[in-house]
């Protein structure tokens, strides 16, 4: 017998501990406090004594009761191709009479796991304006304004905080085939704020040896009022 190496008791001090609570009607959990183990463990081998008797205060492999099955090469072979001929993950368990479980875990194990991955995706499609100017994105974007030191400095979010500072508003332009851009941070995105940012935008490009023909938005308020 290999006993444990942090075990108490061996198998027959388990059975002379459980005898004399049995026959001499020793309390246990004054057996369990003269054995130097817990009531509980006391109640463990008494359990395993009344179920299996003497054999069962053996020591046990602590591997688990129930080991997940596999699938074997054969049956993984015909998972595979019956994933890629896009088949459910229940269907190929029926093929293979193998548990649904089993056959999930060894699937997603593959990267098999969802049907959008048994094809690549299509690669991007990007397009990019030939010659400078034939394209210019304009947008915007929400700064909040601060009134003292924020958070990521103080690490706190309480002292970081600046109640009632408003908003600017970065409106910034971008040419499509040479990617240079023209930023002004203004305090709102108002039509008239839009159209003088815009304006000036058009010139600063015009300096740049940039001719703007077309100019590209999103849906705006600023960008859509009359």
């Amino acid at each position: 017998m290999h006993t444990h190496p942090n075990a108490r008791l061996t198998a027959l001090g388990r059975e002379r501990l459980v005898r004399r609570h049995i026959e001499e009607h020793v309390p246990l959990a004054e057996l369990a406090c003269q054995a130097g183990i817990s009531l509980r463990t006391a109640y463990k081998w008494l359990a395993r004594f009344r179920s299996g008797g003497s054999a069962a205060l053996m020591d046990r492999r602590s591997v688990r009761h129930t080991q997940r099955r596999t699938l074997d090469p054969q049956q993984q072979q015909q998972a595979t191709r019956l994933r890629y001929e896009r088949c459910t993950m229940r269907r190929i368990a029926k093929a293979l009479a193998a548990p649904l479980s089993t056959t999930g875990r060894w699937l997603k194990s593959m990267g098999l796991g969802r049907l959008r991955t048994l094809q690549p995706k299509e690669p991007v499609h990007r397009y990019q304006w030939a010659q400078p100017g034939d394209m210019i994105h304009v947008d915007t974007k929400q700064l909040a304004r601060f009134e003292r030191v924020g958070h990521r400095i103080t690490a706190d979010r309480r002292l970081g905080s600046s109640p009632g500072a408003g908003y600017e508003k970065a409106h910034v332009a971008v040419d499509d085939a040479t990617r240079l851009a023209y930023v002004e941070v203004l305090p709102d995105e108002q039509k008239a704020t839009t159209v003088g940012f815009l304006v000036r935008a058009v010139s600063w490009f015009n300096t740049q040896g940039i001719s703007c023909r077309r100019v590209l938005s999103d849906n705006g308020s600023a960008y859509r009022s009359k």
